[in-house]
């Protein structure tokens, strides 16, 4: 029998999931080339040639079985350093290798800080619009999440709102940097801004809330835009990072946390991650792609390709009347619905082969994510039939 929360899960389960199965439906129907899916974040930038040759001479170097067998939950000490020694070098932080836990993606970084810090009835904020796992990752371990309203059209962050949810059962706090699927980034403005607020809870309610800042999207930023370094800025800071679409690897589930060493006992939150680690089941990151990410720590995919595809259709829609925030990061855009029920457009969308992804999926209704992981062909290609969509609406274009 499944339990209640299960049942809830299922009913409310994965939107991205559910529009890519139904754009493979279309495609048996119509034919691959005839439908424009614009569902899942999957990188289709080229794997760099530097992490290919690593994981190969690793294969051929080492021992396989020490290669292959279980080492400190934590993971290996020499790739903890050599994380830690990249991350002093690029943003002059003050790390060492007991800073660093090598994980399962980012959500496993962040589901092995949340069953390490929440008691049940625990609340974590998160702005809007956010990727709709956190309220899975959040649910795992008994907590609740509480949602901040964004700034329109900008879609920063609500910093009144955010210092009124902020409360004192708040142990924690997820940003995302930059935002999937908004695309902004948040400055350095906006993360001072952040941890104000947060010291001053602090201290208001006596207890440490904490700051976790999710950034498998950090080297996918344009324009010259820098994505600073939240530990910087918030003592009580965690950073969950992946190196999916850095290296566009998604499958091999390989990233790593950072805890901050001006945190509060950092050393005993260390061990406690450690142990959160092996207790949710991940016991360690795979160890293959641990020696094989660490020769790679500052290679990273093709940027100018998403930067392309971010113009050809940001450009695009934007001609044709559709209303959506010039993305600073990540791969995607975040378009306003024509029609307040952005699931109806989501069907109308469909009747001419496009798969988009509805608003509500990451708790901002009214909206679509467009995901432009995709060849730039299929971008041309899907204008027209964008084209065909905003004439329904009598759109601009």
């Amino acid at each position: 029998m499944l339990s209640e929360q299960m049942r809830e899960t299922l009913k409310n389960s994965s939107a991205i999931r559910k529009m890519f199965i139904e754009g493979q439906k279309l495609a048996e129907k119509v034919g691959a080339e005839n439908v424009f899916d614009f569902s899942l974040g999957n990188p289709v930038a080229p794997v760099p040639q530097a992490f290919t040759d690593a994981l190969m001479d690793v294969i051929r170097s080492e021992d396989s079985l020490a290669l292959h067998g279980y080492m400190n939950n934590a993971g290996y000490p020499e790739v903890r350093k050599a994380v830690a020694d990249s991350l002093n070098r690029r943003f002059d932080l003050g790390l060492t290798g007991e800073n660093i836990v090598m994980t399962v993606g980012a959500a496993g970084a962040i589901n092995i800080v949340l069953r390490a810090i929440l008691d049940i009835g625990d609340q974590v904020v998160a702005f809007r619009p956010y990727f709709g796992e956190y309220r899975n990752y959040v649910a795992n371990w008994r907590g609740e999440i509480v949602e901040v309203a964004p700034r329109l059209p900008s879609f920063q962050p609500d910093l009144e709102d955010f210092g009124r949810k902020v409360g004192p059962r708040t142990k924690a706090v997820i940003i995302n940097n930059p935002v999937n699927p908004s695309g902004v980034a948040y400055s350095a403005e906006t993360l001072t801004s952040i941890a104000g607020i947060l010291k001053e809870k602090q201290k208001e309610y006596g207890h440490e809330i904490y700051l976790i800042s999710d950034e498998p999207y950090r080297e996918l930023a344009y324009d010259g835009v820098d994505i600073p370094y939240v530990t910087k800025f918030y003592a009580n800071t965690f950073v969950a990072y992946s190196f999916s679409k850095t290296l566009s690897i998604p499958g091999e589930r390989i990233g790593y946390l950072v805890i901050s060493p001006e945190m509060e006992q950092w050393q005993e939150m260390a061990n406690a991650i450690s142990v959160s680690n092996r207790i949710c089941g991940y016991v360690n990151a795979p160890s293959l792609l641990q020696k094989a990410v660490a020769r790679c720590l500052d290679e990273k995919c093709d940027v100018a390709f998403y930067d392309n595809n971010r113009k050809l259709l940001w450009g695009g829609l934007t001609e044709l009347g559709f209303e959506c925030v010039k993305p600073e990061g990540t791969f995607y855009l975040f378009v306003k619905s024509p029609e307040p029920d952005e699931q109806a457009f989501v069907a109308r969308a469909k009747a001419h082969n496009l798969i988009l992804v509805a608003g509500s999926t990451f708790a901002m209704p009214g909206y679509v994510r467009i995901a432009y992981c995709v060849s730039p062909d299929t971008i041309r290609r899907s204008l027209p039939r964008f084209r065909e969509l905003a004439a329904e609406y009598g759109l601009n274009g």
